[in-house]
């Protein structure tokens, strides 16, 4: 059975990633050898972890290791391999800024482990739509591209801190925030938490529609947890809404676990996708089908 290392930190990360693999990508040798068989990924809880581990399985990967960390660690061990030109197989996902930073591949997925493309959408707690639906009107109509999020991304992995890129993005896209307000009342003090994944993606969506909320005059409260806890904190009420969910496949365990217990109010984005990525520099790396050779 495959292995895997949990909780490992940035430094211990950088420096498993880059002992593993050879001075720069060799295209004579098998992706195993080049990455000693080894998989950089993110956080335990997440989605995307559960569905690498079925990954692993579904294409007999049984002697690799499968990092844990967080997404920070990944994007890190990411960026030091990449300049060094250095082979390297990390968990990924679109939208994400690394594909703009730079020139990533998906490997092809035969077998549909990482099923097919997804949608993020908006989820309550059971009963906020009648106690608020003012606001689930605006949660509702929120629907951006992947190039709207990834102006905000961008600005945040380049060093801007979320609320502020938030800003700069609403004040920019005076057009697009009143799509999302229209017929939206503005409000005096009502409270809304909003909980969400600490993935880049996750993060600028959720500050994006709480910088609009706080605009209309509600009290906002941003709660950063991780999947695992976000699905739980709707199911019970302990959060209101959140912009982080990835269905049908990246969260389906947890859709099915709280059946009933939360309300599905939108889509805000289409296409979404994730799956194992390589840098382009790897030639002959092309499919997780190549992982066993």
């Amino acid at each position: 059975m495959f292995k895997k290392i949990i909780g490992i930190g940035v430094s211990a990360m950088l420096a498993l990633s880059l002992a593993a693999c050879g001075s720069e990508a060799d295209e004579n040798s098998s992706a195993a050898d080049q990455v000693n068989k080894t998989i950089i990924g993110i956080d335990p809880g997440s989605g995307i972890m559960g569905l690498t581990d079925q990954a692993m399985k579904d294409y007999d990967l049984n002697d690799w290791t499968l990092v844990s960390a967080s997404s920070a660690a990944m994007t890190a061990t990411l960026k030091k391999s990449y300049d060094r030109k250095k082979p390297i197989i990390v968990t990924g996902w679109t939208p994400h800024w690394m594909f703009s930073r730079y020139k990533l591949k998906y490997l092809d997925d035969p077998k549909k482990s990482y099923g097919e493309a997804e949608q993020i959408h908006t989820i309550t707690r059971t009963g906020f739509s009648k106690e608020q639906p003012n606001a689930v009107k605006l949660l509702s109509q929120f629907k951006w591209t992947e190039d709207d999020m990834g102006e905000v991304m961008i600005a945040v992995e380049e060093g801007t801190k979320p609320a502020k890129a938030a800003e700069d993005y609403v004040k920019k896209h005076k057009d697009q925030i009143a799509e999302w307000t229209k017929g939206v009342d503005k409000v005096k003090g009502d409270k809304i938490n909003l909980a969400y994944v600490a993935w880049d993606s996750e993060i600028a969506s959720t500050n994006v529609v709480g910088k609009v909320l706080k605009d209309l005059g509600y009290d906002v409260e941003l709660t950063q947890v991780e999947a695992g806890p976000m699905w739980t904190a709707i199911a019970t009420g302990s959060a209101d809404a959140s912009l982080s969910a990835w269905l049908p496949n990246t969260h389906k365990a947890y859709a099915a676990k709280y059946k009933g217990k939360y309300d599905d109010v939108g889509v805000s984005i289409t296409g979404v996708k994730m799956g194992l990525v390589v840098p382009q520099y790897m030639k002959n790396v092309n499919s997780l089908e190549d992982l066993k050779k």
